[in-house]
């Protein structure tokens, strides 16, 4: 428990940091909505169950709250990731496993798709759309590079809050400055919502046309659009 305590300290020390692009990250954390946990080796499926429940509580906690700017946080606590394809092949193993347990509990998100290609695709918990990013020591993208492996949820229906409110371009736009300054360069896989399928954004490794996301959506709510 003590090492967990410390990497959570980590965490949040790396998302004060003033190099740190993601505004979005620093609001949810000065508001004390930014939710971690700490689970096992990302290759092990042990805490799956533990995650999920997790992601729950925390689509519960969101839900409820009339507040913007929430985040759920799964730390692994091991830092052995030796290149972007190792992490990959974890992040959507990851992914897999709470999409099969959520399929047998609840429906998707209709206000998104479900197929992967899709461009209006997010990745559905509990009936709550997240956009995922992958974080790893090993990634090519500074922004992304944090100690140990870890898997970001921010809850979809905050950007369309975003748009609404017409923040969402100042937002981005104050990220994108901030990661060139980081970087050097912006990074080559983001696009807004609906000009892609986001799952290009979500591990943060360099993908071309020909890569095939692994992800296969299971929900019964899937099945019928699939067969419609």
């Amino acid at each position: 428990m003590d090492n967990d305590k410390a990497i959570i300290n980590e965490w949040m020390e790396y998302i004060e940091n003033r190099d740190f692009p993601c505004v979005a990250a620093k609001a949810a954390l000065s508001k004390e909505q930014l939710n971690v946990m700490v689970a096992g080796h990302m290759a092990c499926p042990k805490d799956d169950k533990a995650i999920l429940d997790f992601i729950y509580n925390f689509a519960d906690t969101y839900r409820a709250s009339d507040k913007i700017f929430h985040s759920a946080v799964v730390i692994f606590n091991q830092d052995d990731i030796e290149n972007e394809a190792m992490f990959d092949h974890f992040f959507w193993s990851r992914l897999q496993a709470l999409s099969n347990m959520d399929a047998k509990l609840h429906e998707y998100d209709s206000r998104v798709d479900s197929d992967p290609e899709s461009d209006n695709f997010s990745f559905s918990l509990k009936g709550e759309a997240f956009f995922i990013i992958g974080m790893h020591p090993a990634s090519s993208r500074p922004a992304r590079r944090f100690k140990y492996p870890a898997l970001v949820f921010n809850p979809h229906a905050q950007f369309e809050q975003l748009r609404e409110a017409r923040q969402y371009d100042k937002m981005k736009n104050i990220v994108r400055k901030r990661d060139i300054a980081l970087a050097g360069d912006i990074n080559p896989m983001l696009n807004d919502f609906g000009a892609s399928s986001e799952v290009y954004q979500y591990t943060g490794r360099r993908l071309d046309n020909s890569w095939k996301c692994p992800l296969h959506i299971n929900h019964e709510q899937s099945k019928r659009n699939q067969s419609a």
